[in-house]
């Protein structure tokens, strides 16, 4: 019997010489507990060893995926076909298979084959003679380091550095962006405020303050490249009759200078604007999909990851940026927050108010399935964010239809819509407002309005009802009565 053993170092054919002993599969390892015991059951007869990591990258990959690779077909071809009739062990199944169908070799694997592996790798060093114990460890390091990068599929385009990198970037720009505008906008009003009213756009006012300069060259100078005609027009009919003090060349040229750098800052964040959508779509596609490249650059900013993202549940996901609320909420007993950095989210954003706290909640529940998809996933293709925002805005329509629609289970019955009558607003013409002079005089009609009243309420007849006798008079009575008794008693005896 041969057997097949595979090292970081390359390929490794045993012969077996007392196969009797491979039958107690309990006590096998004691015959491997020296390396002259060891060399006593098996005699190496042929090792194969690997050119460079590469080589042993390319093998240990097609061992794992259960397939025959170029080096290990040389080496079978070269040592075993010429024992055809020896059999081979070997310690995958699969791969037995693919050698049983490729080589028409008679592959065994079994307990025994597995316990057998066993001792050999725990004498693998007097067993293999040749290679050193340094080289074997170097080569093991570096298969690991190399069929881990493998397994991980690491690919420069997965860097989620990137995404966070250029996101605060971006967020820092905009903040400069707004000083400096503010600070051109006001430094130029002292020479000529009336424009800051007419150009509204900040890029355009910086453009406009570069090429203009004094006001006094408004009137000569051709800002159709620049400004709109009818905005142009305003803008010459203000510098003629501004109320702006007048500044020196020296102010003009710093002004000018800091128009320059708006204008710099203002073309390289559109550039990183860009960068960003692009490096976005690459790593998570769907995330995009469903937030936009803004929203989904800063919760992966602010989780640290992509795959730190992706171990965050739904619910996390929809708060995520909103943490003093949420814990302001918890310490005051307060309702929580319903929404985080999933608040500026394009669906989130065209709902109604009532409806926010709904669509965000699905929104995150669809967002944290496209971030693990992203993150774990080997398709780079967006069709699912695509299908479930497509189920999103379905949803939001028919929660903002709610009037007509009536949500139910299954969210397909339809509500039973009452029979339209139309009311008309318009009011009948009274003709009895025309005259002023009254029909009745007001005394006559207040008498005969008083008869009316009387023929249609009845006086009601009163019982009257015996006085009840107080209690102190009752009392008193009782007293008169026993008194007289009492003397007719007396009389009686004296008779």
């Amino acid at each position: 019997m041969l057997v097949l053993f595979e090292t970081a170092a390359g390929y490794a054919i045993f012969k077996v010489l007392d196969e009797s002993k491979l039958q107690q599969v309990d006590s096998l390892y004691k015959e491997f507990e020296t390396p002259e015991k060891a060399n006593k059951i098996l005699k190496l007869k042929h090792f194969e060893k690997f050119q460079d990591t590469t080589e042993a990258l390319a093998a240990a990959t097609a061992l794992v995926e259960g397939k025959l690779g170029k080096s290990l077909k040389k080496v079978l071809k070269k040592v075993v076909a010429k024992e055809a009739h020896e059999q081979l062990a070997i310690s995958d199944a699969k791969l037995g298979g693919v050698i049983k169908e490729k080589l028409d070799l008679s592959c065994v694997h079994s307990p025994a084959v597995a316990e057998l592996m066993r001792c050999i790798r725990s004498q693998m060093e007097a067993l293999i003679s040749g290679l050193p114990p340094r080289e074997i460890s170097a080569m093991s390091l570096g298969l690991a380091h190399s069929l881990s990068r493998y397994k991980l599929k690491f690919s420069p385009d997965k860097v989620d550095t990137m995404i966070v990198q250029a996101i605060s970037l971006l967020d820092d720009l905009d903040k400069e962006l707004n000083n400096y505008n503010m600070r051109c906008r006001e430094w130029y009003g002292w020479h000529f405020p009336e424009l800051g009213k007419v150009v509204t756009d900040n890029l355009a006012y910086c453009k406009t303050v570069r090429k203009v300069g004094d006001r006094t060259n408004v009137a000569t100078t051709d800002l159709s490249e620049i400004l709109p005609e009818e905005i142009e027009a305003e803008v010459k009919l203000a510098a003629e009759i501004s109320m702006g003090t007048e500044v020196s060349e020296q102010d003009i040229g710093n002004i000018r200078h800091l128009c320059d750098q708006v204008i710099e800052i203002s073309e390289y964040r559109a550039q990183l604007y860009d960068y960003l959508k692009n490096r976005m779509m690459a790593i998570a596609p769907n995330l995009t999909v469903m937030v936009g490249e803004l929203v989904g650059a800063r919760l992966i900013s602010h989780a640290g990851s992509l795959l730190n993202l992706a171990k965050h549940p739904a619910s996390t996901v929809q708060i995520l940026g909103a943490e003093k609320a949420l814990f302001r909420a918890l310490k005051t007993r307060k309702d929580t927050p319903k929404y985080g950095l999933i608040y500026h989210a394009s669906l989130v954003g065209q709902t109604t108010a009532k409806n926010k706290g709904k669509i965000s909640r699905m929104l995150a529940a669809k967002t944290a399935l496209a971030i693990r998809y992203d993150a774990l996933g080997e398709d780079t293709n967006a069709e699912m964010g695509a299908e479930n925002r497509a189920k999103l805005e379905a949803r939001l329509r028919q929660l903002e239809d709610r009037g007509i629609r009536r949500i139910s289970g299954t969210g397909k019955a339809m509500a039973k819509a009452d029979k339209y009558q139309h009311k008309s607003e318009v009011k009948i013409y009274d003709p009895s407002g025309d005259s002023t002079i009254p029909s009745t005089s007001k005394k006559r009609k207040f008498e005969e309005v008083e008869g009316e009243k009387s023929e249609q309420d009845p006086v009601p007849v009163t019982k009257f009802k015996k006085p009840k006798k107080e209690p102190v008079a009752e009392e008193q009575e009782a007293e008169t009565a026993a008194e007289s008794r009492r003397r007719k008693r007396m009389n009686e005896e004296l008779a």
